[in-house]
């Protein structure tokens, strides 16, 4: 009796312990462990989507605007960067993505205080927490950085630092939240994979509204504005095209399969929105422009953001194709229409771009890649899921936008002098020039 004891006693142990690490595999898993792999990729995609701001979007813009206004375009880009990182590091990151609030994060990140080198964050439970902050701190750069393209030519240099700082505090900040934080537009299962709604359809929104406060630039309909160097702004889209692989696969937040089609779908969506803009100049002007061609990809580009990570790559030529479209029709006929002055299409390509990719979403989006079915798999619901998140983007956004734009003019004037106009940005707001 006692043989047979000691020899069913190791296969006892053995039980117990199976049955320990079954009870604890749960936690361990929602603990997180950091993966090199996902790190390796994740510290790549951080430094692409840097790049689309600086150097890419300053490019872009300087390549659009007149000689005398290249510098003070590009002197935006480089303060959005400046600002919203320390800002960012600051409250930015913790009212974010700390705590599951449904309005809004906690102070439990201040200054990243209580953030070791192997802390985690539970939404992306592979990545240090450092690396998680710096990541979504690029996205919130570009945002700021975006809404500056539609009031080119005419702001003061101090009215724009006083304005992002309120806008990133006001409306990206609470928007990051609301989706990708645990806020309540998250919890309602609204689909933003990388930015339709955070990044494209506030800046946007924003501009298109700041674009209306502010006027139209000084010979706006009468006079020559045509870009200084085309050049540029090809550059620019270049870096922005490749920095998008960053923005829309480094979403997914691992070195997984699901990045490499968020990538794969972004490209096409950025041909087809190239081609797409194209032949409809080709038909209707008889020549394809340049301009035509970078525009039509960054309109793809934008649009098929929100999608990125929910749909199979063919359905990205269609947004793309969508994209060119819809896009060209807003930059154009609609733009016209109202007369406003969205200097360097905002709204036309990202607003509009970032509405038409979130709905698309809903339409779109796959169970096997995302999790989540769209319309096309029986869920027409998440359409109406998806405009419930573009109406609160739209409606909170466009009214701090207003809200700020006339406290910053009466604390420090939005625009600069008619003289100063004439001018230059260039010369007047930072006391240097293209010669």
């Amino acid at each position: 009796m006692k043989r047979q004891n000691a020899a069913s006693r190791p296969l006892f142990i053995f039980v117990c312990i199976a049955s320990a690490l079954s009870i604890s595999s749960p936690a361990l898993a929602d603990a997180g462990k950091i993966d090199t792999a996902d790190t390796s990729w994740m510290i790549v995609a951080t430094a692409l989507v840097l790049m689309m701001t600086i150097p890419g979007l300053a490019l872009f813009y300087a390549g659009m605007v007149r000689k005398k206004n290249v510098l003070a375009t590009m002197a935006q880009s480089l303060a959005a960067v400046g600002i919203v990182s320390i800002l960012w590091v600051v409250f930015g990151y913790s009212l974010a993505f700390v705590g599951d609030d449904a309005w809004l994060g906690s102070l439990d990140r201040l200054l990243l205080g209580g953030m070791g080198m192997d802390s985690i964050n539970p939404l992306a439970k592979t990545l240090p927490e450092a690396l998680f902050v710096i990541y979504q701190m690029t996205f919130a750069i570009i945002t700021v950085a975006l809404v500056a393209g539609s009031v080119a030519d005419r702001m003061r240099f101090s009215s724009f630092v006083i304005f992002g700082i309120g806008w990133f505090t006001l409306v990206y900040v609470p928007l990051a939240h609301w989706v990708w934080g645990g806020g309540f537009l998250g919890q309602a299962g609204v689909l933003d994979f990388a930015g339709g709604l955070v990044v494209h359809l506030s800046a946007g929104t924003a501009g298109l509204v700041a674009a209306i406060v502010m006027g139209n630039r000084r010979g706006y309909g009468t006079e020559n504005l045509s870009p200084y160097d085309l050049s540029l702004a090809v550059i620019g889209t270049g870096l922005l095209w490749v920095g998008w692989f960053g923005f829309n696969g480094g979403s997914a937040l691992q070195a997984n399969s699901r990045a490499v089609m968020a990538i794969l779908a972004t490209h096409l969506a950025a041909c087809a929105g190239a081609l797409t803009w194209s032949a409809i100049e080709w038909l209707t002007r008889r020549k394809p422009s340049v301009l035509g061609m970078i525009s039509g990809a960054v309109a793809g580009l934008g649009t098929i953001t929100p999608a990125s990570g929910f749909v199979e790559p063919w359905h990205g030529i269609v947004i793309g194709v969508v994209a060119g479209a819809v896009c060209y029709w807003a930059c154009t006929w609609l733009k016209h229409r109202f007369k406003y002055d969205d200097t360097l299409d905002v709204f036309g390509i990202h607003g509009i771009g970032g509405l038409l990719g979130t709905l698309l979403a809903g339409v779109f989006a796959t169970a096997a890649i995302g999790g989540t079915a769209g319309a096309l798999e029986g869920n027409p619901r998440q359409i109406l899921i998806q405009l419930y998140g573009i109406a609160v983007v739209f409606v909170w956004t466009g009214g701090m936008t207003f809200t700020l734009l006339k406290l910053t003019d009466a604390m420090a004037g939005l625009r600069v002098s008619q003289e100063q106009e004439v001018e230059g940005l260039d010369i007047t707001q930072h006391g240097e020039a293209l010669q």
